[in-house]
């Protein structure tokens, strides 16, 4: 990884959801790492690696909101972007009361979305 291209993490268990990611955010000069469980991610991102982490909510496994948990219970700082197809009432107030920078139901607004990622990763 070049050191000017800020670090960003995307969790999500559709393949075709990283991969578009991963092409939008990298289009913008992002360094893109994806992962297609929190299990993965925790497995290969040491807590104390600088990035902003891209996360669904339902992942098989550790779910979003746990790996929030965790992530938080380890003393990260690292920004969090929380994704979802779920239009469940409540989970954005959610998601921002348990230290999240930003909040997304699929399908996403690009210009949004890109611009919640830059100013979590400028933090």
């Amino acid at each position: 990884m070049s050191s000017d291209k800020k670090q960003i993490y995307i969790v999500d268990d559709d393949e075709s959801i990283c991969r578009a990611l991963k092409y939008l955010v990298a289009s913008f000069g992002f360094e893109v790492r994806t992962f297609l469980s929190a299990e993965d991610f925790f497995s290969a991102v040491p807590n104390e690696a600088p990035g902003c982490l891209i996360m669904d909510i339902h992942l098989p496994g550790l779910n979003g909101w746990d790996a929030q948990q965790r992530l938080m219970k380890k003393g990260s700082n690292r920004p969090i972007v929380f994704i979802t197809a779920d239009q469940t009432a409540g989970f954005k107030e959610r998601a921002l009361k348990g230290g999240a920078v930003g909040f997304f139901q699929k399908p996403i607004n690009n210009q949004e979305f890109v611009h919640t990622i830059y100013q979590a990763s400028s933090n």
